[in-house]
C-alpha cells in the first residue's frame, strides 16, 4: 500500500496507550520501595511498601507480555490486511471516518494518477460529480451493517462503490468498473443516431458521441435541449443546439426503472413546419411499420439498402428474415410493450447479395395509433456475428434440403399410397395379394413419418395447436413412456400444483418427450431413475442462454432428468444438429433431436440441455402461457345429416402438376360419383373456367406448381366464381402460402401424402 509514511494500513494506535501505564506502573514500585529505604518507618511498614512495590513490578511484567502479545496480533492483522489489499486488481482506500486517505493500493495509484488528494471525496471527484452525498450515504450504512456497495452510473460506464468498516474507526473502500454487456455486442456509443439516457426528473443520464456532436456539449437536463417539454415522440419537435435551433425527429423508447432512450434526427425546417413525420430524406434508413406488418412508409436509404423499388403492399416478413420466431409476434410484442428494447440481426431478402441488417424497433405514438419505427443498420461488415451466422446459413440450407426432400417424397408417397388403396379397394382379406398391399400401406405410411420428421427439423410442418394441460397429456402418455422405459429404469413425474395452460400440437409435443425419454433410458443401461417435472415459472426479466434469449413473461417449464452417463462438454453444443448422435454406429439416426428442437421452435418454445459428464443430463422445455380469453361457450350444432349432400353430388376441377397424383386424385374421386376435370397447371385450369356455361362445385388444386402457384390463379378465379370451395394439398406445409399471402376464403389445406378416404372426406365436407 502507498501511503503518507509509506504505511499499509492506518496505525491502530495501541502501543502508546500501553507504554504509558506501563512506565506509571513501574515508577510507583520504584518510589515505595525507595521511601521504605530513605524514611526511618518501623519494620513492618517498610516490610509492606516492599511488597506493594514488588506486586506493582509483577503487575506491570504481567501488563508487558499482554501489551505484546496484542501488538503481535494486531501486526499479523495488518500484514493479512496489507497483502489483500496489495494484490487487489480494483483500486482500494483506507481513510478515517472524516474521510481522510491513510493508504491507497497500487491499483489506486495507477487509476487516479492525477488526483493526488488527502480526502477521499476529492479524489473520486474525477469519477463521480458528486462523490460527498455518495460517500455519506455508504459510511452511514456501513457504521449500521458493516459493510455496504453501490452501483452508479457515469458518463464512462459503471462503477461500484464499496465500503467495509474496519477496527479502529476506519474504513476499506473500493472502487470497481463494471464492464457493460450487450447482447447485440456494440456499445451506445457506436450508435451513430443520436441517444439520450433520461431520467424520471428529465435529467440527463447519457448522451453517446453523435448526440453530443448535435447538440454541441454534455447537457444535464432535457430543458436545456427541448425548447417544449414534454418531448413528443413520433413527431418534430425544436432543439437548442451550440449552432442555434434545430428540427429534430424524435422516437422515445421507455425503458424499466424509469428512464426513457430518447433517439433524434436533424430534418429540414420546410419539413419541421409540415408538423409530419417525413423520412425520405433522413441521413438513416428508416421505415414505419404497423403492427400487423405492413410497411407503411420507407426512407431513400432504407430502399438503397433492401435493394428494391418500393414496399407497396408488402410486409416486413417479406423484406428481411433470420429472427428465429415469427415475425408477426415480434411486431406485436413491440406494438403492445413486451418485447425487450434491443436490437435484433436479420438478413435482407436480397437475390443480388447478402447483406445483413441490424435493426432497432421502437414504438411510437402517431395520431393516436401505435406505429413501428424500424431503424436499419448495416451490418454485414460485423466480425463478432460471422461465427453466428455461419452457422445460421449452414442450418437453413439442411433445412431447406430436407423441406425441398420432404416435398418430392411426399409427392411419391402419395402416389404409391393412394394406388395401394385403389387395389385394396378390389381385393378383401381372403386374396392372396391382401397381405402384399397391406405392407406396401404399412411401409409407406412408415416413409411418410419420416418424411414428417424432415418436416419438423425444418420447421415446416402443419401443426393443429390446440389448449393443453401438461398433466392431461403426461397422464395419458405415462402408460407408454412405463412400456418405453423398460423393467430397469423407474419413470417418476412431479407437478406442479397451480399449473397453466399451453398451446401446442398434442400429437408433436407427446412425440418430443418420447424421445426425450427413450434418449435418457439409453443413457441410463444399468437402470436408474427419469423425473419429468413441470413447472409455472415467471420471468422477471429475459434469459439469455446459448445465443438465445426468452423473454421475460409466464412460461410452462418441462424438464427431464436422467442419471445417466451425461454429454462430453465439447459435445453439449451439438447436440440438436441433425444427424448428429451421441450413439455407437447403428443405434442412433441423429433426427430425435434436431427433430425436437424444430417442434419446439414451431411452437413458439425453447429447448436447453445441462449434462455434467458422469453425473447425468437434464432437458428444459419453455413454452408460453396460453391466455385463454373468456368466451360465451358455443352453442351446439343440430344435426343435419339428413339433409348433408352425398358424395358424388359436385363437379370437382383437379388441379396437379405430378401425374401419378393427379391420376390417383381423379380415379379416388369418380369412385365416389364426382365429375372430375383435370388440368396439369393453372394456366390450363384458368382456360377450362372461362367457358361460363361450366358449373364446378371445388377447387382440388397443388400449392407449388411450375409457372402461376396454387393461391395465385385460385384468387383469379375467385373474382369470377366467388363462390366455389377451395382444397389446397401439398407436399410442402401450410406455410407454403407464405406470409406475403393473404387468406382464401371458403378454403381447407390437406397436405401430402393423403389416403384415399382422406381426400374424398375433405371434398365431401367441403361441400357441406
Amino acid at each position: 500500500m502507498i501511503g503518507r509514511q509509506n504505511s499499509p494500513v492506518p496505525d491502530f494506535r495501541v502501543s502508546a496507550p500501553e507504554n504509558a501505564r506501563l512506565a506509571a506502573t513501574v515508577l510507583l514500585a520504584i518510589m515505595m520501595v525507595s521511601a521504605s529505604w530513605l524514611f526511618g518507618w518501623p519494620d513492618w511498614v517498610a516490610r509492606g511498601l516492599i511488597a506493594v512495590g514488588l506486586t506493582l513490578v509483577a503487575v506491570a511484567a504481567m501488563m508487558a507480555a499482554q501489551a505484546r502479545l496484542r501488538l503481535r496480533a494486531r501486526a499479523m492483522a495488518t500484514d493479512l490486511l496489507t497483502g489483500f489489499i496489495e494484490k487487489d486488481a480494483s483500486p482500494s482506500f483506507v481513510a478515517d471516518d472524516d474521510g481522510v486517505i491513510h493508504a491507497r493500493n497500487p491499483a489506486a495509484a495507477k487509476r487516479f494518477t492525477d488526483a493526488e488528494k488527502e480526502t477521499l471525496a476529492g479524489t473520486l471527484r474525477a469519477v463521480l460529480a458528486n462523490p460527498s452525498a455518495v460517500l455519506f450515504r455508504l459510511q452511514s450504512r456501513a457504521r449500521a451493517d458493516g459493510a455496504a456497495q453501490e452501483d452508479v452510473i457515469t458518463r464512462r460506464g459503471h462503477v461500484r462503490l464499496s465500503v467495509h468498516q474496519m477496527h479502529g474507526g476506519s474504513f476499506l473502500w473500493r472502487v470497481e468498473d463494471i464492464v457493460e454487456r450487450s447482447s447485440s455486442g456494440r456499445n451506445a456509443e457506436s450508435i451513430p443516431i443520436p441517444l439520450m439516457t433520461v431520467g424520471r426528473t428529465g435529467a440527463v443520464l447519457f448522451m453517446n458521441e453523435a448526440a453530443r456532436s448535435l447538440v454541441g456539449s454534455r447537457v444535464k437536463s432535457l430543458d436545456r435541449v427541448f425548447v417544449d417539454l414534454p418531448v413528443r415522440s413520433g413527431q418534430i419537435n425544436t432543439m437548442t443546439t451550440a449552432n442555434g435551433p434545430i428540427q429534430a425527429l424524435v422516437v422515445e423508447n421507455t425503458r424499466t426503472q424509469g428512464r426513457n432512450e430518447l433517439y433524434f434526427l436533424e430534418t429540414d425546417s420546410a419539413e419541421g413546419s409540415e408538423g409530419g413525420t417525413t423520412f425520405e430524406n433522413l441521413p438513416v434508413p428508416f421505415l414505419k411499420v404497423a403492427p400487423s406488418g405492413e410497411v407503411l412508409s420507407v426512407n431513400k436509404l432504407a430502399l438503397a439498402l433492401m435493394g428494391v423499388a418500393n414496399c407497396n403492399d408488402k410486409k416486413l416478413g417479406q423484406l428481411m428474415e433470420g429472427l428465429g420466431r415469427p415475425m408477426s409476434d415480434w411486431l406485436r410484442d413491440t406494438a403492445d410493450g413486451l418485447a425487450p428494447n434491443k436490437s435484433e440481426f436479420l438478413r435482407l431478402s436480397r437475390r443480388d447479395k447478402e447483406v445483413f441488417v441490424q435493426v432497432t424497433l421502437s414504438r411510437a405514438i402517431e395520431d393516436g395509433v401505435t406505429v413501428l419505427i424500424a431503424v436499419l443498420n448495416d451490418a454485414t461488415e460485423l466480425k463478432t456475428l460471422e461465427a453466428q451466422f455461419v452457422q445460421s446459413q449452414k442450418m437453413q440450407a439442411i433445412g431447406q434440403l430436407a423441406g425441398g426432400v420432404a416435398h418430392d417424397f411426399n409427392n411419391l408417397l402419395t402416389a404409391i399410397s393412394g394406388h395401394c388403396d385403389l387395389l385394396l379397394l378390389r381385393h378383401d382379406q381372403g386374396d392372396q395379394d391382401y397381405g402384399d398391399l397391406i405392407q406396401i400401406h404399412e411401409n409407406a405410411n412408415r416413409a411418410a413419418a419420416l418424411v414428417s420428421q424432415l418436416l419438423a427439423f425444418s420447421r415446416k410442418q402443419t401443426l393443429l395447436p390446440e389448449v393443453l394441460d401438461l398433466r392431461d397429456t403426461l397422464s395419458d402418455l405415462t402408460h407408454l413412456l412405463n412400456r418405453l422405459v423398460g423393467e430397469k429404469v423407474t419413470l417418476t413425474l412431479s407437478h406442479d400444483p397451480v399449473m397453466r395452460s399451453i398451446r401446442a400440437d398434442k400429437r408433436q409435443l407427446e412425440q418430443v418427450l418420447m424421445n426425450l425419454v427413450v434418449n435418457a433410458r439409453d443413457a441410463m443401461p444399468q437402470g436408474g431413475e427419469i423425473r419429468i417435472e413441470t413447472e409455472v415459472v415467471s420471468l422477471d426479466r429475459p434469459i439469455e442462454r446459448n445465443r438465445a434469449t426468452v423473454p421475460a413473461g409466464d412460461w410452462v417449464t418441462v424438464k427431464v432428468l436422467d442419471e445417466g452417463e451425461g454429454i462430453d462438454p465439447d459435445k453439449l453444443q451439438k447436440v440438436f444438429e441433425p444427424f448428429y448422435t451421441t450413439k455407437r454406429t447403428g443405434e442412433g439416426t441423429g433426427l430425435g433431436l434436431s427433430t425436437a428442437y424444430g417442434i419446439i421452435k414451431q411452437t413458439g418454445g425453447y429447448i436447453f440441455v445441462d449434462s455434467i459428464k458422469g453425473s447425468g443430463t437434464e432437458f428444459t422445455l419453455y413454452f408460453p402461457v396460453h391466455n385463454a380469453q373468456v368466451s360465451q361457450a358455443k352453442t351446439a350444432k343440430s344435426k343435419i345429416e339428413d339433409t348433408a349432400p352425398k358424395h358424388g353430388e359436385g363437379v370437382v376441377l383437379l388441379v396437379e402438376d405430378e401425374a401419378p397424383v393427379r391420376a390417383f386424385a381423379s380415379r379416388a374421386l369418380r369412385l365416389r360419383g364426382y365429375t372430375v376435370l383435370e388440368a396439369e397447371s393453372a394456366e390450363d385450369a384458368l382456360r377450362t373456367l372461362e367457358d361460363p356455361g361450366l358449373n364446378v362445385d371445388v377447387f382440388v388444386t397443388d400449392v407449388v406448381m411450375p409457372g402461376m402457384d396454387g393461391p395465385s390463379w385460385v384468387r383469379e378465379a375467385l373474382k369470377t366464381r366467388p363462390d366455389t370451395r377451395v382444397v389446397f394439398v401439398s407436399g410442402y406445409a401450410e406455410g407454403a402460402f407464405g406470409e406475403s399471402q393473404p387468406n382464401v376464403p371458403n378454403s381447407v389445406f390437406l397436405p401430402k401424402p393423403f389416403s384415399l378416404n382422406q381426400l374424398t372426406e375433405t371434398v365431401h365436407e367441403q361441400l357441406n
